[in-house]
């Protein structure tokens, strides 16, 4: 099988990314976000992202990464927070690892020097993914989300690229 391309994200592209984070939203904690996304609100995610890429095979997209400012401000100008999610069928077999890398490598042609990665302290493939690509965890946050009825940990992860 021929490797995913990974590209800019286009409007075109919210349905599928809808797809894959609408799941994401009413299965798991690795978000805390409890209401669905239209295509029409990740259009508008797209737009105002700092970057937004997508991994898809054709048509069909496998999976998204984007970045946008740590915090408001020029004080974290050079600090980047991601995003990266999945489609269930091609977690753990190394998307994530080129979908990631290939966003590090536009944060760097940015300027950026450090890469936030908010994870839920639930996700603990997320964590491992992370750390294996070199992110430090450099903060826990005990009960600040909430899902499903139970109070879930933040784990701040950073990369100085």
């Amino acid at each position: 099988m021929a490797l995913p391309e990974i590209r800019k994200a286009t409007p075109q592209d919210a349905g599928g990314i809808a797809e894959i984070y609408n799941q994401i939203i009413r299965d798991t904690t690795i978000t805390f976000a409890s209401e669905e996304k239209s295509a029409s609100e990740v259009a508008d995610q797209i737009a105002a992202a700092d970057a937004y890429l997508v991994a898809c095979n054709g048509a069909d997209i496998l999976g998204f990464a984007s970045y946008g400012p740590f915090r408001k401000g020029p004080g974290c100008a050079g600090v980047k927070e991601h995003s990266i999610c999945l489609a269930r069928a091609v977690r753990g077999g190394g998307l994530g690892v080129l979908l990631l890398g290939a966003l590090e490598d536009a944060t760097r042609a940015q300027g950026v020097v450090h890469m936030v990665a908010g994870v839920s302290g639930e996700n603990t493939g997320g964590l491992r993914f992370h750390t294996r690509l070199g992110y430090e965890k450099v903060g826990h946050l005990p009960e600040i989300g909430q899902k499903f009825g139970r109070a879930l940990d933040l784990v701040l992860m950073q990369k100085t690229l």
